[in-house]
């Protein structure tokens, strides 16, 4: 996650010399796939409150139920936005219950709103939260909604963050501010110890199997393996061994033949496994999240 920390902080550099107006766009992610109408109806709401808002989709295939996944592809794609957008992200499998609904401001000048679950772990760390407003929806939401109470995305964060967006309400007036952290997933942060560089599986680059660790580079490179010399990689569900092996640290897939594994930096600056021509996450039968734990170290 190296590569966050340095966008995140150039943006936070452009924070101190601008500020942070609602820019009138909304960017959507949730777990709902397209096969339905749920997604044109969060936009149809926000049309309803502005029809001068852009809207625009990150993506709608995130696993169900699965927040870690929303908190990553939050935290990769807020630093690339123009400061004032507005992110609604709604993998939200509590929704109706007592779990928290928030207006948060980041500290690079972005708004996020949605379900306080875990969703803003990452951001939290990566690029920091300036302030977080408990959405009183009792006078938030789509007017007619308040029989409605499994789709908040569309009766309560879509319509929300449309008249954030479009500077009708600010951030602060949705509610009172929220007392304490917001609601963090723990995990295995990187680290260097007795000899080994410990972190987590955060995603797979799913088009083709390949492994991402949240070690960076320059934490592995602590342990002072060069290129082509091995690396023994152990993965864990859990407590549960899942692999291990050992594999040459190189630069690219063709350094290897084909069929055999690798250990190589891919495009964010962290360390990853992949096998030339194959699929490692299938072929080790290797998934992802804040409980895929991986080990790297000298044979």
């Amino acid at each position: 996650m190296a590569r966050f920390v340095v966008v995140a902080l150039l943006w936070l550099s452009l924070a101190s010399a601008q500020a942070a107006d609602p820019s009138g766009m909304i960017v959507y992610q949730t777990d709902f796939g397209l096969r339905d109408s749920a997604v044109a109806e969060m936009k149809g709401v926000a049309k309803q409150v502005d029809r001068k808002l852009e809207l625009f989709d990150n993506t709608h295939e995130i696993p169900p139920f699965d927040i870690w996944t929303a908190a990553f592809h939050l935290a990769h794609l807020v630093p690339y936005w123009p400061q004032g957008t507005v992110f609604v992200s709604v993998v939200d499998p509590g929704v109706g219950t007592e779990r928290g609904a928030v207006v948060a401001k980041l500290k690079s000048g972005h708004f996020y709103v949605g379900p306080d679950n875990g969703s803003l772990t990452l951001v939290a760390e990566q690029i920091g939260i300036e302030a977080v407003h408990a959405i009183d929806y009792k006078k938030h939401r789509l007017p007619g909604s308040e029989n409605s109470h499994t789709f908040h995305g569309r009766d309560i964060f879509s319509y929300v963050a449309a008249r954030l967006a479009s500077g009708q309400v600010p951030a602060e007036g949705f509610g009172p501010v929220l007392e304490g952290d917001v609601v963090r997933i723990p995990y295995q942060h990187a680290e260097i110890k007795d000899g080994t560089a410990l972190g987590v599986i955060p995603i797979l680059d799913i088009n083709y199997g390949n492994v991402w660790t949240n070690i960076g580079r320059t934490t592995f490179e602590k342990l002072g393996i060069a290129k082509k010399e091995p690396v023994r990689v152990q993965i864990f569900d859990g407590e549960t061994k899942v692999h291990d092996s050992v594999m040459p640290y190189v630069d690219t897939f063709g350094d290897v033949p084909e069929g055999d594994p690798l250990v190589y930096v891919n495009s964010v600056d962290e360390m990853a496994l992949a096998i030339n021509y194959g699929n490692f996450a299938e072929s080790h039968k290797v998934s992802s999240g804040p409980t895929w734990r991986v080990i790297l170290s000298r044979p």
